[in-house]
């Protein structure tokens, strides 16, 4: 997102000094004035004065505010992970622990029965 976001305010600069000669005069001033209302910041100077000028400028204010929503989200995201890392592990080890004391009762309950069919199994004796 963030590459894409540069991409655009590198040719968002050419439009505008292209759509915008009496606001923006050269590249760079074109630059300056993408990088701007890409950042949330608004118009260095004076606003666009052609439609297509402020389309681009919605445009560009438009993908400030999701990129700016999309770093947020990410960091955001990033912290909340770092805060689960110890219940996951909490939560493992007691699942762990869970299932050592499932096998230890498979375990009697095997021997168990087996004792119950040893006991009532038919004893073949002769007369």
């Amino acid at each position: 997102m963030v590459t894409g976001a540069l991409v655009l305010v590198v040719v968002a600069a050419g439009a505008a000094a292209a759509i915008e000669t009496d606001t923006v005069d050269s590249y760079w001033r074109g630059l300056w004035w993408a990088i701007s209302l890409i950042t949330t910041v608004g118009f260095i100077g004076s606003p666009p004065t052609t439609d297509a000028g402020a389309a681009l400028s919605v445009f560009l204010m438009v993908v400030g505010f999701l990129l700016l929503a999309m770093v947020s989200a990410s960091l955001a995201a990033l912290f909340v992970r770092e805060e689960e890392e110890p219940r996951d592990a909490r939560e493992a080890s007691s699942e762990a622990e869970i299932l050592a004391a499932i096998r230890g009762l498979e375990a009697r309950l095997a021997a168990i029965e087996a004792r119950l069919d040893a006991r009532d199994a038919p004893t073949d004796r002769l007369p």
